[in-house]
């Protein structure tokens, strides 16, 4: 295994068509790998639009299980091709249950497993609650040919909790692929900023690259429509910002970083070797209280 790594991330606009949705992923997943990348981070759920925006059980059709998902199999089939490692949204179907899952693809195209969303967010605009339920898989990392990987979903970006236990099972680097943008309850609130810097606050707090790749556009559902603001990026394990995509149109992010590096200045940092895990018995609780 190589010392560095290119880890690239792609953004563009999601129509319903699920095969022109594969053929777009493909098209920037090859420029990526064209530019040396290794590793290539895709938007959440881009098999189709953000659905989420209404309770409507018709999008359950839009499930598949992980053995005959058309995403699953396509990317799979480009891994191997590209010789990258792909980290694959997709919605899941297992029996009677429905989750908003990712499966790790190596660059061989091996699925190394499934992660599921811990974190299910219920909100105008994005009431997944009605759709997925909460992961059972815990949180998950990965050892790919290029490194570890741990891989949260959307809302699982906004906590802390989720970096730091990937960090602690050995991850390297974090990525996120997400869908956000407009609140419709809020139309003069915009959250990017915000949506970036908790998340340059996990590279800078656990000392590893974190990288983000969101949708673009409006997308229209029944009645409703939501703009997505992009703002794509990658986080240095310092937190600043190496590389990021506008708010709108199609993008091709890369940053190369050294594995090596990366671990000895962790190492030397100490924020792992001065941990205090005895003290930290209230993050177990719900509430804050003792019971």
């Amino acid at each position: 295994m190589s010392s560095s790594f290119t880890l690239g991330v792609v953004q563009f606009s999601c129509s319903d068509d699920l095969a022109e949705n594969i053929a777009t992923a493909s098209r920037l997943i090859r420029q990526a790998a064209g530019e040396g990348a290794n590793i290539v981070l895709v938007q959440e759920l881009f098999e189709g639009l953000y659905f989420c925006q209404e309770q409507n059980p018709v999008h359950f059709a839009r499930a598949h299980a992980l053995a005959d998902h058309p995403v699953v199999a396509a990317m799979r089939g480009l891994a191997q091709e590209l010789g990258v490692v792909l980290p694959v949204s997709f919605f899941e179907k297992k029996n009677q249950a429905f989750y908003n899952s990712l499966a790790m693809i190596d660059a061989n195209g091996d699925v190394l497993g499934v992660y599921r969303k811990s974190h299910i967010p219920d909100g105008p605009g994005y009431n997944e609650k009605f759709y997925f339920r909460p992961g059972d898989t815990g949180f998950k990392v990965w050892k790919t040919q290029v490194g570890t990987i741990g891989v949260g979903i959307c809302w699982d970006q906004w906590f802390p909790e989720t970096a730091r236990a990937m960090a602690l099972l050995g991850a390297e680097l974090l990525l996120y692929p997400t869908a956000i943008g407009s609140e419709p309850g809020r139309p003069d609130f915009d959250s990017m900023e915000h949506w970036r810097m908790v998340m340059r606050g996990h590279a800078a707090a656990n000392m590893m690259p974190v990288a983000a790749a969101n949708r673009i556009g409006a997308e229209t559902i029944g009645d409703r429509t939501q703009t997505y603001y992009g703002s794509s990026f990658i986080a240095g394990p310092d937190g600043l910002l190496v590389a990021d995509a506008p708010r709108m149109g199609e993008t091709v992010l890369l940053a190369t970083f050294d594995r090596r590096e990366l671990a000895d200045n962790r190492a030397a940092w100490g924020v792992f070797r001065d941990r205090r895990p005895d003290l930290y018995g209230i993050l177990t609780t719900a509430d804050g209280g003792e019971h």
